[in-house]
């Protein structure tokens, strides 16, 4: 199961962790790196064991649950930037009169109204999960949708595709197999980015590439792999260097 499954199945209470407990090894939802279990990790002078570590990975890579859930897209959050913006402040403690000077807001009235509509936010959203989990709980048989890349740079009706659906496009764009000749390049959305997600799990995710191999796993698939190298970017499944010296996977 990829990081982007784990993350959106994953219980809340694992999600403000960060991390999930899994047989073996500790797995964390917001990059995929992993920590096995029953071994003592030296860092920066002190010993950790793996839970601990984990913690630890968490604070290096992300500063935080928080922080990283709240530099999502806006598609993700439902959270405009202004109001990201705000959360965080509040997130780091800041006080009313702070936030309004940083912001160079008229009065701490304004800050109180942004409090209350996030709560407003808060309790619509808690109402909507109640709800969903009902509606999962009295239908069974409902086919799950392939999850969202969380760097996905739009999200609209074309990430509206199921398992089902996903595996017979596959088929259908890789007759012999991904990786193998891809027949075309879609030109429906929804088909688009299932074929870029498919190739995008041919990299390996902790890996930087240059252009140079970047280009070598996607040739042996389409001639016009410089099309499919910018799509990938542009939908938000790799990303770059400035000057294009290095690829890796968005995560």
């Amino acid at each position: 199961m990829d990081v982007n499954e784990l993350f959106w199945q994953a219980p809340i209470n694992d999600l403000k962790k960060g991390y999930i407990d899994e047989k073996t090894h500790f797995t964390c939802l917001l990059c995929g790196e992993k920590v096995e279990k029953g071994i003592i990790y030296p860092y920066e002078g002190l010993l950790y064991e793996a839970e601990k570590m984990m913690q630890q990975h968490i604070t290096v890579a992300h500063q935080s649950v928080f922080h990283y859930l709240n530099g999502l897209n806006k598609k993700m959050t439902g959270l405009t930037e202004h109001q990201s913006h705000i959360l965080r402040l509040f997130y780091e403690g800041k006080s009313d009169q702070d936030i309004k000077e940083e912001l160079e807001i008229g009065s701490a009235t304004t800050i109180r109204h942004h409090r209350f509509a996030l709560k407003e936010k808060e309790r619509q959203a808690k109402t909507l999960l109640v709800m969903m989990e009902l509606l999962k709980e009295q239908d069974q048989k409902e086919e799950p949708f392939v999850p969202i890349h969380k760097t996905a740079t739009m999200v609209d009706d074309r990430y509206n595709v199921t398992h089902s659906e996903e595996q017979q496009l596959l088929e259908k764009f890789f007759p012999h197999g991904i990786g193998k000749e891809l027949v075309r390049f879609p030109k429906r959305e929804k088909q688009k980015i299932v074929v870029l997600r498919a190739i995008t799990k041919l990299f390996d995710a902790e890996k930087q590439y240059t252009e140079k191999e970047l280009n070598e796993v996607i040739k042996p698939m389409y001639e016009d792999y410089v099309h499919i190298r910018r799509y990938l970017i542009e939908y938000g499944f790799l990303d770059r260097k400035a000057d294009g010296s290095a690829y890796w996977v968005k995560k």
